[in-house]
């Protein structure tokens, strides 16, 4: 599903950009357009982000690990894994705190109240062009978050349950 969104997204930043470039050589710039192609592509590249980290395909440098016995392979890839999921609920833990919809729920969702309350201001302010709430962009910080929760951790349960390799055997 992230795989195509994502794909999506590619092809809404290529129309936009083709928008954009048709519409300044016409002599009538959309100013919105180059806004929202930007938060598509950030939208795009935390969606690809997750993926390629789930399916281990991340730009990596193997020299070390290429000269590993395989039960040294493995335990890298442990460690890897592990690395990945703190990183993943650390950021989820500070977009938690960030949002803080517990605060908000606690204030009746009245903005005002949640602003006086906690001095956070992220639900107030809008975007340049587009007029939305700068929130919603944001929100792709906190989807990266829990898609990368998941897909870490589930290539660490992946990765556990592997058979560990014998003595002389290859990877």
């Amino acid at each position: 599903m992230e795989t195509r969104v994502a794909a999506l997204l590619a092809g809404v930043v290529t129309l936009l950009v083709l928008l954009n470039i048709a519409s300044r050589s016409l002599g009538h710039a959309i100013y919105w357009v180059d806004e929202l192609a930007i938060y598509c592509m950030v939208w795009m590249a935390f969606l690809t982000s997750a993926v390629l980290l789930k399916r281990r395909e991340g730009v990596s440098v193997t020299l070390l690990t290429d000269s590993c016995t395989p039960a040294v392979r493995r335990a890298l890839a442990l460690f890897s894994d592990l690395v990945i999921l703190v990183f993943a609920l650390v950021l989820l833990w500070l977009c938690l705190r960030w949002y803080d919809p517990v605060a908000l729920a606690r204030s009746g969702f009245d903005l005002q109240a949640f602003q006086a309350q906690t001095f956070n201001f992220i639900y107030a302010e809008n975007t340049s062009t587009l007029g939305l709430k700068k929130f919603w962009i944001w929100l792709a910080l906190p989807f990266f978050a829990v898609s990368l929760s998941l897909h870490a951790l589930s290539n660490l349960l992946e990765c556990l349950s592997a058979r560990p390799a014998l003595a002389g055997e290859t990877a």
